[in-house]
């Protein structure tokens, strides 16, 4: 008897539960993306700075060419998706020298995006990191208006350096990694957006991406993105 009587409250605590456990699952699971999302924000920032440290340990970018880097974008891992075309995509953050000539230290990171047919195919890689240097206030601009195509809003070509010959010239030089090397990366044809959604999740706030990297805003750099600044302030 007690054994029934015991299975008998066992099932009535279980009935009980169930209405919560449900509610609890309406309430949680709304959130989990955004937990994701922020998640793959803050790993997003710290590859990049990862990416860049790399560059500047083999000394692919030469030191006097990066000093006059107005701004610099990163986007580690971005992907193919397609065979043939080569079309990719991907994003990662970018971030600009403070004050009216670009002279001083470096903004927060605002992120971005990057998506074209020719990302992440110079060598023929299935993921590629990029280094783009942003090298004049018409290169800049381009960016900051959004939706930006390079080789058409702004010029680009390889970025010269220790795996790459050549003179530096165009608005934005641009670098690529894929298995291990880095070399000057043509990347004519690729379009680079704001991620308006990243960069509220990162900030709390929706704040626009120009007014980050220009300094404007009242955002500071986050914990994830501190890496990343650190690398760019230490080779000012």
């Amino acid at each position: 008897m007690r054994c029934n009587t015991y299975g008998k409250e066992n099932k009535g605590t279980h009935s009980k539960l169930l209405p919560f456990l449900f509610i609890l699952v309406l309430t949680i699971a709304p959130v989990l993306p955004a937990f994701a999302d922020e998640y793959k924000d803050e790993q997003t920032l710290r590859d990049a700075a990862h990416v860049l440290d790399e560059m500047f340990k083999s000394k692919s970018i030469p030191p006097d060419l990066f000093k006059k880097a107005i701004c610099v974008a990163v986007m580690p891992n971005v992907k193919k998706f397609s065979v043939g075309i080569g079309g990719a995509g991907g994003r990662g953050p970018m971030s600009c020298r403070k004050g009216a000539d670009h002279s001083g230290k470096w903004s927060p990171p605002a992120m971005y995006t990057i998506a074209g047919v020719s990302a992440g195919v110079q060598l023929g890689g299935s993921s590629t990191d990029f280094v783009l240097l942003i090298m004049s206030q018409r290169g800049l601009d381009a960016i900051l208006k959004g939706k930006t195509k390079l080789g058409a809003d702004a010029t680009a070509a390889a970025g010269p350096g220790a795996d790459a010959k050549g003179t530096p010239g165009g608005d934005i030089l641009t670098y690529s990694r894929a298995k291990g090397l880095f070399a000057g990366a043509s990347l004519g044809g690729v379009s680079i957006d704001a991620d308006t959604d990243a960069n509220k999740r990162i900030y709390g706030e929706p704040v626009p991406a120009a007014d980050i990297v220009k300094g404007t805003s009242a955002v500071k750099t986050t914990e994830a993105g501190q890496p990343l600044v650190t690398v760019l302030n230490a080779h000012i």
